[in-house]
C-alpha cells in the first residue's frame, strides 16, 4: 500500500495561507510606496490607529505577530516619531504605546486607501461570490474561535 500524499495545492490551510499572503503583499505596495512601511510596521500603525493605546503584547495578539516583529516595528515607528512609549505605573516592564500626531496623520491618510483596496479587491468578484467569501471567512473564524 502506497503512503498517502498531501497535495498542498488543494489543501485548504495552505490555500488560505497563500491567499492571505498574496492579498497582504498586494496591499503592502500601497503603504510601502506611501510611507516605506513594512508589513509589521503597518500592522502596528493600524492597530494603534484603531485602538488608541495598546501594549506590545496586545499588538502581537491582535495582529498575530511574533513579539520580535512587534518590537522591531515599534522601534522603527518610534524612530520616525510616529509613536510614544509610556511606562505602566504599576509594572515597569509594560509600556503603553500611542501614536503621535504624525503617526495618527499617517494612519488617517491610509484608512481611505485601505478601504478602497478592499472595495477594489471585492469588486473583482460577483455579488454572490462576495457574499460567499465574507460568509465563509466569518464561519471559519467562528468555528475556530470555539475550539
Amino acid at each position: 500500500m502506497e503512503p498517502e500524499i498531501l497535495e498542498l495545492e488543494s489543501f485548504l490551510p495552505y490555500r488560505l495561507y497563500r491567499l492571505a499572503d498574496t492579498v497582504s503583499r498586494e496591499f503592502s505596495r500601497i503603504y510601502k510606496e506611501r510611507h516605506g512601511l513594512t508589513r509589521p510596521e503597518w500592522r502596528t500603525l493600524s492597530g494603534l490607529g484603531q485602538r488608541g493605546t495598546m501594549t506590545a503584547t496586545e499588538l502581537g495578539e491582535q495582529s498575530a505577530m511574533h513579539k520580535t516583529k512587534v518590537s522591531r516595528a515599534v522601534a522603527e515607528l518610534e524612530r520616525r516619531r510616529w509613536l510614544t512609549r509610556t511606562p505602566d505605573e504599576n509594572d515597569r516592564r509594560i509600556e503603553h504605546l500611542t501614536l503621535t500626531k504624525a503617526g495618527l496623520a499617517a494612519y488617517r491618510e491610509m484608512v481611505p486607501l485601505a478601504k478602497a483596496f478592499e472595495r477594489e479587491l471585492l469588486a473583482r468578484l460577483s455579488a454572490e461570490e462576495r457574499a460567499a467569501v465574507v460568509g465563509g471567512v466569518a464561519a471559519l473564524e467562528g468555528a475556530l474561535s470555539q475550539s
